[in-house]
């Protein structure tokens, strides 16, 4: 999965503005979260962990079977019908369609950098602050402690 991700890195990073090595860092310390730690690009559980989706309207999931089908996917869990519909339209793949394709390595990293760029992410990388930035990605500070030694760990690496 890594060498999926790096082969494509360079090339698409510059489309959501991921330019600056801090930048780098703060979209690597996320995705290592996201992933497990790049073991996973597919959200963990099963049908009985993914039926809590199901009639989620705020995710767009208004079919029996949505939870599942729609369950997290890809660098940054991409959860919900209306998710693969809007993210999948941003890069011209029909992922509403065939869920399964979010975990393609260069799919991934493409609704990933899709994800940053609409979120706006990079003001608060830019800021480095990494609490703003896990709400971005997130939607909370779930998993804050280790985004933050994650990103910690970048920074020996690119700053």
């Amino acid at each position: 999965m890594v060498e999926g991700i790096a082969a494509d890195f360079d090339a698409l990073a510059p489309a959501a503005g991921i330019t600056t090595r801090l930048r780098i860092c703060h979209f690597l310390a996320q995705a290592a979260h996201e992933t497990d730690r790049f073991r996973t690009l597919e959200e963990y559980g099963g049908p009985a962990y993914f039926a809590r989706y199901d009639g989620r309207r705020d995710l767009g999931n208004t079919q029996a079977g949505d939870g599942a089908r729609y369950h997290g996917r890809g660098i940054f869990q991409l959860t919900g019908r209306f998710n693969y519909r809007r993210f999948g339209g941003l890069i011209g793949i029909d992922l509403e369609a065939d869920p399964d394709r979010a975990m393609q390595p260069a799919i991934s990293l493409s609704i990933a950098f899709a994800y940053w760029r609409e979120r706006k992410i990079n003001v608060a990388a830019d800021a480095n602050d990494v609490v703003a930035v896990t709400k971005l990605i997130n939607g909370g500070r779930n998993g804050l402690a280790q985004r933050t030694q994650l990103l910690a760990l970048a920074k020996t690496i690119w700053v």
